[in-house]
């Protein structure tokens, strides 16, 4: 079983520039959902939503090919892909051949399918998505819709995670509300390096006390955890501390080697969000 200390974050790494579709590093879910209370199903569905900026090929005349890349990968899977390895996988691209650009999306969807069921039974692949140079200019920005938390004036005083903050007016009728924040920042599990991101969390139930809420989110400052993982973390605290009937919990982070990271999870079947960039990815 894969770890993330075997994994080449924070070490020299020779550059690749011919296809390997070995580099892809992949890590279990279980062992830190089990830290988080989940074994067996999880009680939320969703999917990590990729980025990858950095994209590129030759053709069969040699002639350099660009392109983004959508991917996205269902939160069932057995195992996650750790980033640096998913950079150094899509590096060995830059030299390598290829006919066209539905042959990269088909080698993409088969060999990142394959790492995040490695271990298990394969229930469905990933999505794949390229989008040609030609296009790049519809791509828009689009910031997260909802209440913003940031505009509370609150004393911030725990930077790990602190689920005690979560509390909800129980004896109060229902409600149902979209909360964003920009403040959310945590640290990479093995280099220590800080990753940046904004959260989005709708729910209906009893209402969830903002400032206690802009606060728990906060307490993240300091935490060392890969991005899937403190979204299900956030799921997890705020499920079993505010019992809402319905939960949804959507992260965007800021991108790094070129990839962005975009864990959605949510308590109920609903569509997936498009996958549309924050101005600061």
């Amino acid at each position: 079983m894969n770890t993330p200390d075997q994994s080449q974050l924070g070490k020299a790494s020779a550059y690749i520039d011919q296809y390997d579709a070995s580099l892809l590093f992949p890590i279990p879910r279980a062992g830190k959902r089990g830290e988080i209370g989940v074994s067996g199903a999880a009680p939320f569905f969703g999917a990590d939503l990729w980025t990858a900026f950095e994209l590129s090929w030759l053709n069969l005349r040699g002639k350099p090919q660009v392109a983004l890349a959508h991917i996205t990968v269902p939160c069932e899977s057995v195992n996650i892909i750790e980033s640096k390895s998913f950079k150094l996988y899509l590096n060995s691209f830059n030299n390598t051949h290829f006919a066209d650009a539905s042959e990269v999306l088909s080698r993409l969807r088969a060999d990142v399918s394959e790492a995040v069921w490695r271990g298990g039974v394969v229930q469905s692949s990933v999505g794949v998505r390229l989008i040609a140079a030609d296009l790049f200019d519809r791509e828009p920005i689009y910031e997260l819709d909802g209440l913003n938390l940031d505009r509370l004036d609150v004393e911030c005083t725990r930077y790990t995670p602190a689920p005690d903050l979560l509390k909800a007016t129980a004896d109060a009728p229902p409600v149902t509300e979209v909360l964003v924040s920009n403040l959310l920042k945590s640290n990479c599990l093995v280099t220590g390096q800080p990753d940046w991101g904004s959260v989005q969390i709708s729910y209906t139930g009893a209402q969830i006390e903002q400032e206690g809420l802009l606060q728990y989110l906060v307490s993240f400052r300091n935490h060392n955890e890969f991005h899937e993982q403190c979204v299900e973390r956030i799921f997890m605290d705020i499920w079993t501390r505010c019992k809402p009937l319905k939960l949804t919990v959507y992260a965007r982070y800021t991108r790094r080697g070129g990839l962005d990271i975009n864990p959605f999870r949510t308590s109920h079947p609903q569509a997936l969000p498009a996958n549309t960039r924050m101005a600061r990815q």
